[in-house]
């Protein structure tokens, strides 16, 4: 079946084809680890996890890389300012690995609960492929597209006359003092660095905590180099899907695929895909506004990861979301609903009239909206358990798994109060067994009469 992507290279839906027969190579863009990753940043991961899993379900093999940002990413989203990473150590009288790997598991840990499959995932360090960086810039500077100033060595936007094809951003209207730092030494306002010096470098007064030699001196890599750098490690040159949140695309993206051409004069990757922004009750993510709630906020507040999973996937990656408590509760109770009556499906064959709609949906750009109201059309016509995993290989919402464990390691004390109930529904003692219900259900359990005696079942907030 033909697969079509929304490619932001020429901004419209195309037929994916890959470089080499059903293998396709793919570079998200991963984090930089000197927080906790927010729940907008998780959309990213989860709409490149669909992704992933549709092209493994279309019979391709998939090699992904994930970057790890653990130097260069400076404060101000720009080539000025103090590195993200170092600013955090400094403050909590930490090593900067010991920053790096705290927040760099606990975004792996936010992967799994999500579902997103990272067995065969390569993460790469950014401070781990410094050599690499070094090579691409003297490549650069060698072709005559690199200049030194005093702070550092920049890429010359002005020697690639394809700068801001990605989005088709105008770079004539860029002002330096809002998304780009005025710097005199500049001969372009849109030029960026490839690799900075440390502040008295060679004075024994450096304020870095990480620096390394170079050609150039004593200094740290862009951002945006380490990017290319692993990329073309990993996947070679050209590849064939780069992803990444829309904010990428004007600086970020645009950044690699200038410095990544000019180097190795073919292009970066084939398809580019972008995910929208996720706003947080109409507002947008702001540490400022105390909204950027994570994951661990999820499960405290008793929301299942995998709920919040159900609520992305009902909206389209290239559309904007707004995540609201009310809107995540209601998703909540949507995947619960599926999950109490997946038993109650029979055990018989694959429909393939839904399979076939459901192949068609996602291979249409990832449409999981659609997708989404076929699992619940094919819950309420009672087809098979294997149809819905048939849909869940892509969806990633364990249906079967959390189905088991609604009915796992019931206390005792409730069993106990099961059994109580089920002796008052017998003896048709219809208040305190509606009494006892309630009790139960307060303590996060739902109950299922049958003629005889009841089903007890965690809901999704009793298995967080």
């Amino acid at each position: 079946m033909e697969i079509k992507l929304h490619n932001t290279l020429g901004n419209q839906k195309e037929e994916f084809k890959s470089i080499k027969s059903k293998a396709v190579h793919m570079y998200n863009c991963g984090p930089t680890v000197y927080s906790f990753a927010h729940i907008g940043n998780m959309r990213a991961y989860v709409f490149a996890d669909i992704l992933r899993k549709t092209l493994k379900y279309f019979g391709y093999e998939v090699k992904q890389v994930i970057n790890i940002t653990d130097v260069g990413h400076l404060t101000d989203e720009s080539d000025t300012g103090n590195d993200k990473i170092e600013e955090v150590a400094k403050k909590e009288k930490k090593t900067v690995t010991e920053i790096a790997r705290f927040y760099e598991k606990a975004y792996l840990e936010d992967l799994k609960d999500l579902n997103i499959n990272t067995q065969n995932t390569i993460f790469p360090r950014a401070t781990e492929h410094i050599t690499e960086q070094i090579e691409i810039i003297k490549i650069l500077e060698e072709k005559g597209f690199a200049y030194q100033t005093t702070d550092g060595v920049y890429f010359n936007t002005s020697k690639f006359k394809d700068y801001g094809k990605l989005g088709n951003i105008n770079i004539k209207e860029q002002k330096e003092g809002s998304r780009i730092e005025k710097n005199s030494e500049k001969r372009n306002p849109a030029d960026f660095a490839l690799w900075k010096f440390s502040p008295g470098a060679g004075s024994g007064q450096s304020s870095r905590l990480q620096e390394w030699e170079s050609p150039w001196g004593v200094g740290f890599p862009g951002w945006h180099i380490e990017c290319s750098a692993m990329s073309q490690k990993y996947l070679g040159q050209p590849f064939d899907i780069h992803t990444g949140g829309i904010d990428h695309i004007p600086v970020h993206h645009n950044n690699e695929i200038a410095q990544s051409e000019c180097a190795f004069g073919v292009p970066l990757a084939n398809f580019w895909l972008h995910n929208e922004f996720l706003t947080i009750e109409g507002e947008k993510m702001s540490k400022s506004l105390k909204n950027t709630y994570t994951i661990s906020d999820l499960k405290q507040r008793k929301i299942h990861p995998l709920s919040f999973r159900f609520l992305l996937l009902s909206g389209h990656y290239g559309s904007p979301m707004n995540f609201t408590w009310d809107s995540v509760l209601g998703s909540q109770k949507a995947l619960e609903k599926l999950v109490f009556e997946f038993d109650n499906l029979s055990d018989g064959e694959i429909d393939k009239e839904t399979i076939n709609q459901f192949k068609e949906f996602i291979a249409d750009d990832l449409n999981t909206p659609k997708v989404l109201a076929l699992l619940h059309e094919t819950f309420s016509s009672k087809k098979s358990q294997k149809t819905v995993l048939e849909m869940d290989k892509v969806l990633g919402l364990n249906i079967a798994k959390l189905a088991k464990e609604t009915k796992e390691n019931i206390p005792e004390h409730i069993l106990e109060l099961k059994k109580e109930r089920d002796s008052a529904r017998e003896q048709k003692n219809w208040q305190k067994s509606d009494e006892l219900r309630k009790e139960i259900e307060r303590e996060g359990y739902v109950l299922e009469d049958k003629e005889k005696e009841s089903i007890i079942k965690k809901t999704l907030a009793g298995i967080v």
